[in-house]
């Protein structure tokens, strides 16, 4: 038996090195991101119906994200369209790696879970969190956006305390070993369910 946990959380919140952490507690992690830049890569399963809908978003057979960013800052009606094309292609990648993993443990980093449905597919979601104020400053250290640019993102999301309601468990990042503390307890207590299932 395996347990499906979907992991969410706003950008900045320190997602992608929270799901390092269920790695090394040797969940079996995919991470939906990464999932896409497949899809966008050369040879990619997106490119062909890219090209398709927008011939303008691929260069040198490969999904160009720029040229997508300003198809869509261009047309409002583009990113549904996208979103149709990809989320079924993403879907069909998640399903290949949870019929291929060897852990008990899956866990599902999909910075949109909430927004795509995704949780219907999961055991229990868990959803990284910090406070406002943390997350701008994480965000805006990186260098590779500005604060405008960041609240724009930021505010498409739903609200980090409406995705902490509906989450089974909240993982607070505000310091690597609190995280890594807390990663522990959440796949223990998942490891004990399995148990008594």
């Amino acid at each position: 038996m395996t347990y499906r946990l979907g992991l969410t959380g706003s950008i900045g919140m320190g997602k992608s090195t929270t799901a390092e952490m269920f790695a090394d507690e040797g969940c079996a992690v995919w991470d939906a991101d990464a999932a896409v830049h497949r899809l966008y890569a050369k040879g990619g399963a997106a490119v062909a119906p890219m090209r398709a809908a927008y011939p303008g978003a691929v260069t040198e057979d490969a999904v160009d994200r720029a040229a997508l960013r300003k198809i869509i800052a261009d047309d409002p009606d583009a990113l549904r369209a996208i979103e149709r094309i990809v989320h079924p292609l993403v879907k069909a990648d998640r399903d290949m790696f949870a019929a291929e993993a060897q852990a008990d443990i899956l866990v599902f980093d999909i910075p949109l879970l909430f927004e795509t449905g995704a949780e219907s597919e999961m055991d229990a979601v868990a959803c990284v969190t910090i406070p406002a104020d943390l997350q701008e400053s994480r965000v805006l250290e990186r260098g590779t956006m500005d604060r405008d640019a960041f609240i724009a993102i930021r505010d498409k999301q739903m609200p980090n305390a409406e995705k902490c309601r509906r989450s089974d468990f909240v993982i607070e990042t505000d310091t690597l070993e609190h995280a890594r503390c807390q990663v522990r307890d959440v796949v223990a207590q998942i490891r004990e369910r399995m148990k008594d299932a």
